[in-house]
């Protein structure tokens, strides 16, 4: 009987990857519903856009960093299907940096795989890059973080983690948690008084290298296209109010006040909630780093004023690194996942008709929404629960994983 070792484990993967890319070609030639994400055409607009030396931003919906369009060139000079295995290859990365992680911890072997099982061939995160969306590149970016702050490599850490924030805001929810993590378990070294251990030398150098490689980039990138740069890669997903039907509660009631001066207001005050958890999980999560970054992305996803599927992507990379570390029998995982899924399907079932077929199901979509927010609050709870808790690091070394 053959093994099943990691390198067997990612090539399964690559040839999952590349069959639906090649499915993909055929079901956009010959369908009206297209198997190509509508952002991956917006990426691609973007740069021919920066191949003909112009700016991205000159495509409208383009909301992301300029790096995006500019490593997405290939895309018109070589194939149109580049920035997909490009993605892929994302996708590949973070299971190799999961794997890697997990030896760090000195987990056994079958559990190691099991974790990357979870990433590698779930057919969620397959069909996501292979669509064309880029979110596996923000999943490299945070699991490299992690990663490196594990080897304690922290200049290098940092510099992951500045591109992360640069390449799409959402990972300086994790700022806090990093820097909190930097203590005396980490370094192993006592500080002679309270704002020497408060700002210790790893900290600082976390923050200042971070800082610098975010700042770089972004003032690199307000050189090539000024203001508008900034708008639309940072200051629109802030002030953003998506109308559109989405997985989010507050889609539907952003809808019906879109025009009214409450949209405004209850799309700053929808940061409360996420604020609270990112602040209180930080303080009582952050010697467990695995743990405290998924609790934060699953809450800042559940949570958010707009959520997409593609959004999910950002705490199942992190879900193999709490998995492996569960009370949960195989039976609940199986439950709990069958309602995950359950309640996209009684999402995505009205919002087909009412992209489709043109039905005004507003409600039944909000509805379903309802049902999905509280299906994730309950998985969260049980995920909390059921975690067999341990510190990243025990007086400066990575601590080993109890695994039952």
């Amino acid at each position: 009987r053959m093994a099943v070792t990691f390198q067997l484990l990612v090539a399964l993967s690559l040839i999952l990857r590349l069959a639906l890319i090649a499915y993909g070609e055929w079901q956009d030639k010959y369908f009206a519903v297209k198997f190509t994400d509508v952002d991956y055409n917006v990426f691609s607009d973007a740069a021919k856009l920066v191949a003909e030396s112009r700016s991205p931003y000159l495509r409208p919906t383009y909301r992301y960093t300029p790096i995006l369009a500019i490593a997405l060139v290939p895309n018109h000079y070589l194939f149109f299907a580049f920035g997909k295995l490009l993605f892929v290859l994302g996708d590949l990365t973070s299971g190799w940096l999961l794997y890697k992680i997990l030896s760090l911890q000195q987990l056994p072997e079958k559990i190691k795989l099991t974790g990357c099982i979870a990433w590698l061939l779930n057919p969620l995160t397959a069909v996501v890059s292979s669509r064309g969306n880029a979110e596996s590149l923000l999943s490299t970016l945070v699991l490299a973080t992690i990663y490196f702050v594990m080897q304690k490599r922290l200049s290098v850490a940092a510099m992951f983690f500045g591109l992360a924030v640069h390449m799409k805001i959402f990972p300086a929810i994790y700022s806090l948690s990093f820097l909190l993590l930097l203590d005396e378990n980490y370094s192993s070294k006592r500080a002679g008084s309270w704002w020497k251990s408060l700002f210790n030398s790893e900290r600082v150098k976390f923050a200042l290298v971070s800082g610098a490689v975010f700042f770089a980039i972004s003032c690199f990138s307000y050189i090539l296209y000024g203001y508008e740069f900034v708008y639309n890669a940072y200051l629109y997903h802030i002030i953003r109010r998506d109308t559109r039907h989405n997985f989010s509660i507050y889609f539907y009631m952003l809808y019906l006040i879109q025009e009214s001066w409450q949209s405004s207001l209850l799309g700053l005050l929808a940061f409360a909630p996420q604020a609270m958890i990112v602040l209180f999980s930080s303080v009582y999560l952050h010697r467990d780093i695995s743990l405290c970054c998924f609790v934060q992305t699953f809450a800042f996803v559940t949570y958010n004023k707009v959520c997409t599927s593609q959004y999910f992507l950002w705490y199942l990379s992190l879900l193999p690194l709490v998995l492996v570390r569960t009370r949960m029998t195989l039976w609940e995982m199986c439950t709990v996942a069958g309602m995950w899924f359950l309640g996209q399907g009684l999402w995505l079932a009205p919002a087909y008709f009412l992209e489709f077929e043109g039905y005004n199901t507003f409600f039944l979509i909000w509805f379903a929404s309802i049902i999905f927010f509280c299906i994730n609050t309950y998985i969260l709870s049980r995920v909390l629960y059921c975690h067999l808790y341990r510190p990243t690091f025990v007086c400066g070394q990575v601590a080993k994983a109890h695994v039952e």
